[in-house]
């Protein structure tokens, strides 16, 4: 069935819980090794830390961020078929500022978003441009507009904040523990091995907290940018094409298939369960972006490229 306003919202309430039971979890697990610190002040200070990390980073532009990457600013006349794509999707999200389009000259097929709705880029990289169509690249791009219209990256980032303080301060735990070893040789100190355990887990059941968080925001990604393209089969193709590229390393080390177990692993869900949700949605003849000329099935024409060193790169579209 068409995908409708019902099952959109109904997605979208499922996530946001989904988040703040996530969201609450990495706050307990930072919260433990503050309080064996501090106390109470411990925690006040650990969880204002991230909170006000997280809005002073909001603040920072897009642009910035994206240029210590590596990413250039794409103007208008260098993508213009992008650009008219991106026009489409943010008037369609609700997106009242200007899109900005950054490049990465980079062999690797990846696309991301930076910065909020307000001030917000997407960069995609070279590999992703000479790779895709530019009806998968719509499907692309349509996940990142969502990323950006839900604040994801802001999520994510406080989540990433959370997860590198609670490594930072069970580090000082670890270390006040091996001061101490001297007074528990003597008997002086009786080590606590619940503190131990705290020491030992709290890294890293933040860290699968936080990939569970990213995978959580992914779903709902892919089910909105269909709500703005109108065209699973768009994204489900790029999926697949990526999944061919970045699947690579997992097939070295495990055979054609990685085992499922490892999914608890990752930072994006299992591509085939993604791409099975997609095709459960039909298409929308009604809010296409496309065409489905030949146009549509061809990568799309960069007039040229910003390098990493002010380098410009000269491409025509492949046919």
């Amino acid at each position: 069935m068409p995908i409708g306003t019902q099952r959109l919202w109904r997605s979208r309430v499922k996530n946001g819980l989904q988040t703040l039971l996530i969201m609450a979890g990495l706050a307990l697990v930072l919260a433990v090794p503050g309080y064996l610190l501090a106390g109470g002040l411990g925690i006040v200070m650990s969880l204002g830390v991230v909170v006000v990390g997280a809005f002073a980073g909001s603040w920072v532009p897009a642009r910035y961020i994206l240029a210590d990457a590596g990413a250039g600013l794409l103007h208008r006349h260098q993508a213009p078929s992008l650009y008219r794509l991106l026009d489409t999707l943010y008037r369609r999200a609700g997106l009242t500022r200007p899109p900005q389009l950054f490049y990465a000259p980079t062999p690797e097929l990846n696309a991301f978003a930076v910065g909020t709705r307000h001030d917000g880029g997407i960069a995609v990289t070279e590999g992703l441009l000479r790779t895709l169509t530019l009806r998968e690249l719509a499907g692309v791009l349509a996940h990142e507009v969502s990323h950006l219209r839900h604040g994801d990256t802001r999520v994510m980032s406080m989540a990433a904040a959370m997860t590198r303080l609670t490594l930072w301060l069970t580090t000082v735990l670890q270390l006040s523990l091996l001061l101490m070893v001297p007074l528990i040789l003597a008997g002086e100190f009786r080590l606590p091995w619940s503190l131990l355990l705290v020491v030992a887990f709290a890294p890293s059941l933040s860290t699968l907290l936080q990939l569970a968080l990213s995978r959580n925001r992914e779903y709902t990604a892919d089910l909105d940018a269909v709500a703005l393209t109108g065209d699973p089969e768009g994204l489900a193709s790029a999926l697949a094409v990526l999944e061919r590229h970045h699947g690579r390393w997992l097939a070295t080390l495990f055979g054609r298939h990685p085992p499922a177990g490892l999914d608890w692993l990752r930072t994006h869900p299992p591509t085939e369960e993604r791409i099975r949700r997609l095709m459960s949605v039909e298409a929308s003849t009604e809010v296409s972006l496309h065409d489905h000329s030949d146009d549509h099935h061809a990568p799309p024409e960069i007039i040229e490229r910003p390098g990493a060193m002010g380098r410009r790169y000269w491409m025509r579209r492949r046919r």
